[in-house]
């Protein structure tokens, strides 16, 4: 480990706790283990359980109608008698997008710095009663005391101001979680992470690290977030209509780039999604944007001005499907609609799983007669995620007993691990974990243990309700096979069918004859059912449901929805 001094869990600050070699430590993740989003991470000791961040994940394209992802909370809804704090590291939807799943569950303070408050504050406010939730804001640099624990917050730069790494003192030492970070020595806003402070607390006995591994494939030193302004000034110069610029509306520091760059340009400046016009008010009322009140217009009076004194910031990298961008590029986006010479710029760059949607949404865009600029000779987009040279500086600052890399893959976690062992931690010391495993550290060694419950829950109708797996795969066979609707009439009275079975099919595009044999095949159920359960209408729909279903896939290998109607006359 090229001459760093490590401590074993002996040495680590446990002395001072008389009960130490008796207590245990435990860490579990929900979420962000093994996968990047839906962060949400259990430290508990005793009687007193801390949980570091309640992210949410965006849906892949076979979750089909589900608006987002969160984590299953049933180990802490279990345990909510235990749970003495939230902490929050950042204010990025994949660390807080969740919350408002859970605090009307729980009852507990939420810890996090002002900026990274006021964002959660305004996202809160839309789902639930702020009343019965309680934020205590704390300032980078502070500790609060949280039952037997205390908890640090130390920053560290990143895509979005006022990033945490979370330092939380145990009685085998401090478990570190570094946060989403990146060494940045040239931010957009001058402050640096706190490597002082980093340092100090590997001096004082760090018994495990939590590491963002995100960008740990890519070698070398992540650009400075201060590049992107060359880029940016680059494609805004050479524009001759209007510039739209989409990136992740919490990005602060980039919308002041493309601020300063419009000034440059002699461009006003407006901004277009709820969410990104929220996230401007806030961060200018708390003075972490600056825009001149002579260069911000109303979106709604850009046509004041001509195109090339135009710079547009939108939400939609992503390719959410209603965010502004998006539903611009299917023309149904009544404030703006994007016409041949506007220049769009994608400061972002695809959270894994996001790929597909999002070029289909740079080809209707380009259709549309628009420049769409996804890179650029200078960067237009730099990652808020450490390079792997910026880990191995992390690692060597702190110097934790125990290594464990989170928010990344599997592949993600794998290179990390080989990384840990050729700075020379022992196999035994580093752990891959995964969301529900129950890291336990004590006295002597770490080890895991049975896991707790975990998963994902699928949110649809804005986060108004879960998806099961069931209705999950329900909605996959109507997107592969269609629906077939089964409709007979019976006679409650003489417990006989009234008229022939008729079939109405959707979306299916299997053979006429399979539908027909499905139909004939209805008679031997029928001569299988007596009166009585003729009269019952659930048994009815069951055996016709299995048999409709059957029949079809043994004549065609498809497998659509069958839904049995009975009407009783």
């Amino acid at each position: 480990m090229a001459g760093a001094q490590v401590m074993s869990p002996s040495h680590l600050p446990s002395n001072r706790y008389p009960s130490a070699h008796m207590a245990l430590v435990k860490v579990i993740p929900l979420g962000g283990a093994g996968e990047i989003g839906k962060n949400c991470t259990v430290v508990e000791q005793g009687d007193d359980l801390i949980v570091v961040d309640v992210g949410l994940a965006f849906p892949h394209e076979e979750h089909y109608g589900v608006d987002i992802v969160i984590p299953d909370f049933t180990y802490l809804l279990e345990n909510k008698d235990r749970l003495k704090a939230i902490v929050l590291t950042h204010a990025h939807e994949d660390h807080v997008g969740a919350l408002s799943f859970l605090l009307p569950q729980v009852s507990c303070p939420v810890y996090c710095t002002p900026f990274t408050a006021a964002l959660v504050q305004s996202k809160l406010e839309e789902r639930i009663h702020m009343k019965e939730v309680t934020i205590e804001v704390v300032q980078p640099g502070d500790t609060v005391n949280v039952g037997e624990l205390s908890v640090e917050f130390v920053r560290v730069t990143h895509s979005i101001p006022e990033t945490s790494a979370i330092a939380i003192r145990t009685v085998h030492g401090i478990v570190l979680f570094t946060a989403d970070f990146k060494f940045d020595f040239t931010p957009v806003d001058g402050k640096l992470s706190n490597l002082a402070r980093l340092a100090e607390l590997g001096d004082e006995g760090v018994v495990i690290m939590l590491c963002d591994s995100t960008n740990i494939d890519r070698p070398g030193w992540g650009p400075s977030e201060s590049r992107v302004t060359d880029g940016l000034r680059r494609v805004v110069k050479d524009a001759t209509g209007r510039v739209l610029v989409t990136m992740f509306a919490s990005n602060i520091h980039r919308m002041q780039q493309a601020i300063d760059v419009a000034i440059e340009n002699g461009r006003k400046v407006a901004a277009t999604g709820r969410r990104m016009e929220t996230t401007i008010d806030i961060a200018r009322r708390m003075g972490y944007l600056v825009v001149p009140e002579d260069c911000y217009i109303r979106l709604d009076d850009i046509g004041k001005y001509s195109a090339s004194q135009l710079l547009i910031l939108t939400t939609g990298s992503q390719g959410e499907p209603m965010a502004a961008l998006s539903q611009m590029s299917r023309g149904e986006y009544g404030r703006l609609k994007i016409v041949e010479g506007d220049t769009i710029i994608y400061s972002a760059r695809p959270i894994p799983g996001n790929e597909a949607v999002i070029w289909r949404t740079i080809n209707r865009l380009f259709k549309l007669g628009a420049i769409v600029v996804t890179d650029a000779d200078s960067p237009i987009h730099v990652s808020g995620h450490a390079y792997q040279e910026e880990i191995k500086m992390m690692v060597n600052l702190v110097r934790p007993f125990y290594f464990a890399p989170v928010h990344g893959e599997p592949r993600h976690q794998h290179i990390s691990a080989k990384m840990a062992v050729t700075m020379g931690w022992p196999q035994h010391r580093v752990f891959r974990l995964a969301n529900g495993d129950v890291l336990c550290i004590d006295a002597e060694n770490a080890f895991v243990d049975e896991p707790v419950q975990s998963g994902e829950v699928l949110v649809d109708q804005h986060g108004n309700a879960a998806v099961s797996g069931e209705v999950l795969a329900e909605r996959t066979a109507l997107g592969h096979d269609g629906v077939v609707v089964v409709s007979m009439a019976i006679d409650t009275e003489s417990g006989e069918f009234a008229a022939r079975p008729e079939i109405e099919v959707r979306g299916f595009s299997g053979p006429d004859d399979a539908v027909l044999d499905a139909l004939d095949d209805l008679g031997d159920v029928f001569t299988k059912i007596g009166p009585n359960d003729i009269r019952d209408t659930e048994k009815v729909e069951k055996a016709v449901t299995e048999s409709v279903r059957r029949s079809i896939s043994r004549h065609c290998q498809q497998r659509p929805v069958v839904v049995a109607v009975v009407l009783e006359v």
